[in-house]
């Protein structure tokens, strides 16, 4: 009997250890720091006519991008990346080619959580183009309007960022530099793009910005891309906003199709004392790259990205 009890008592205290140090065991954290999200698009379009009554001319188009977004986020820290490149071309019989799109959007942005969902950080930015833009839609014998950094803009500055889930973010920097470069001899006049003389070829700023994304799904397949900005001058002419938004309406029909159409607004009293209108509409190949994604009590799911 006294065996028994014994084996018993030896029994229950190796299962009480063992429970005990497994209680104790590290819980593993499998969540992924890093979240990375991206598009490439290879948009094509073709027209031809032979012997039409109704007329047109033979014309091909292309269009090519990419589109990532790359986020860290662990703890108290949230560092946003992103990378948008796009460029196209279309060639029309008895008018030659032109181009169609081309953008440089690159920026990245810091913050430190100090409290829910606010972020104090900071962030740089870089927009501009890959060729020379004309002013008879682009054609190579008009006036040159543009070039490759000619403008530039690059932003510096520090704020506040506030991203209550996955589909919205929005930073507002009260304090933020910003740079115009024209970086092209023909263009460097004054009164180009706001410079003060001939032959300068930057401009600084120092004022407000403030940017918002806001993404939302419509529907099964199609989901809708916001951008948003103002940037305000403080050292002159404050009150000339300059006011800037961007939709991507994106409609996936299987895995590698999809349709695109894009519309840009603009208005910077610096480049034409006009609002500048930009829309595009394209079908083609699309392939997405997704690693998966921070999941977080305070993040809602990135369900608008899936298949």
């Amino acid at each position: 009997m006294k065996k028994g009890l014994l084996l018993i008592s030896i029994s229950l205290g190796i299962s009480a250890v063992a429970q005990e140090t497994k209680a104790d065991a590290p819980v593993v954290d499998t969540t992924k720091a890093w979240s990375i999200q991206g598009q490439n698009t290879l948009m094509l379009n073709q027209a031809a006519f032979s012997n039409w009554v109704g007329g047109g001319a033979n014309n091909v188009g292309w269009l090519a991008g990419v589109n990532y977004n790359m986020t860290y986020e662990k703890g108290k820290d949230l560092w946003e990346n992103i990378v948008i490149l796009g460029y196209g071309q279309n060639n029309t019989k008895g008018v030659g080619t032109r181009k169609t799109q081309d953008v440089i959007n690159l920026s990245t942005n810091y913050g430190r959580e100090f409290r829910k969902n606010w972020y104090l950080s900071g962030g740089a930015s870089l927009q501009t183009q890959f060729a020379g833009g004309y002013e008879d839609g682009n054609n190579p014998d008009a006036k040159k309007i543009s070039n490759f950094m000619a403008p530039g803009y690059v932003n510096i500055g520090a704020g506040v960022t506030y991203r209550p889930n996955d589909n919205f973010t929005m930073t507002l920097r009260p304090a933020n530099a910003r740079w115009t470069f024209v970086l092209d001899k023909d263009l460097q006049y004054a009164g180009s793009y706001g410079l003060k003389n001939d032959g300068d070829s930057s401009l600084f700023q120092f004022g407000f910005l403030g940017t918002a994304i806001y993404k939302v799904k419509l529907m099964e397949n199609i989901n809708l891309t916001n951008t948003a900005s103002v940037f305000s001058n403080y050292l002159d002419h404050p009150e000339r906003l300059v006011l800037a938004y961007g939709a991507v309406l994106n409609m996936k029909i299987n895995k590698f199709i999809s349709s695109n159409i894009t519309l840009d607004l603009m208005y910077d009293h610096n480049q034409i004392q006009k609002t500048q209108l930009k829309q595009t509409l394209g079908v083609g190949f699309a392939y997405n790259i997704d690693n998966g994604r921070k999941r977080s009590d305070k993040k809602d799911n990135q369900s608008w990205m899936k298949k």
